[in-house]
């Protein structure tokens, strides 16, 4: 089972430090994309943490059900207008099982590289097959890792640098994981995070796919089906369901 690092506090802080990712602006194409890929059908939260698209994309009509390993999180998603018709449990997305079949599987903002090992990202792959119908669709976000920043001789990336918050990823490469180091000035005290990442890159979440008798539908570097680039800095992957 992974740690889970979102406990109260984070939890309380969350929406307040993702603002600038619930606009309608941001949100708005997220939606667009996931409700024309589960058309008639119900969706599948992996990590539906306090509701940021899972509500909106509710709100267009799609049906939506969700899995979390924070209970911290999902209480805050407990408390918002809507989230009664959201059918969201505590576990890992990884291995958990929803009752029926989805014609859509999503995880968003990076939340693969929460399993820190290849085995749990597989396993993910696998649970999300389990949960699709036949050409239901696997949707994933993530960035890609930040190693072409990165001078010969160094793994420490700055990925974040204001007045009162620092953010490092600490790469280590034998082993494919980092650690995102957050610092941050709360009431006159230095306060420090670190947390457990895995990054993976996209074709072997292509591998990770065919293994779960999945095929890739396609890849964008955004929600807005922008091309995806040797300069793409992140991807939205789609893999479909093998026909039965």
């Amino acid at each position: 089972m992974p740690e889970d690092y979102f406990g109260e506090g984070i939890a309380e802080r969350y929406d307040a430090g993702a603002a600038d990712l619930s606009t309608p602006e941001v949100v708005g194409p997220v939606v667009d994309f996931l409700a024309n890929l589960a058309g008639e059908g119900r969706a599948l939260e992996f990590g539906i943490g306090t509701g940021r698209i899972g509500l909106p994309l509710h709100e267009r009509g799609i049906p939506v059900d969700g899995i979390d390993l924070s209970a911290a999180m999902l209480r805050q998603l407990e408390g918002k207008p809507g989230a009664d018709s959201i059918n969201a449990i505590e576990g890992n997305f990884a291995s958990m099982s929803m009752e029926g079949t989805y014609t859509l599987v999503y995880l968003v903002f990076n939340t693969i590289n929460n399993l820190t090992t290849q085995d749990e990202q597989v396993a993910c792959f696998r649970n999300a097959a389990n949960h699709l119908e036949p050409g239901g669709y696997f949707v994933i976000e993530v960035n890609l890792p930040k190693l072409r920043m990165l001078p010969p001789g160094q793994n420490l990336h700055t990925f974040h640098l204001s007045e009162n918050r620092w953010g490092i990823d600490e790469y280590h490469f034998a082993t494919q994981d980092f650690t995102s180091h957050h610092f941050a000035v709360r009431d006159g005290e230095l306060k420090r995070m670190s947390v457990p990442f895995r990054y993976v890159f996209p074709e072997e979440l292509d591998l990770m796919a065919k293994i779960a008798g999945m095929s890739r539908f396609g890849r964008w570097a955004g929600w807005e089906d922008e091309p995806f680039t040797d300069d793409s800095t992140k991807h939205v992957s789609v893999w479909q369901k093998h026909a039965e």
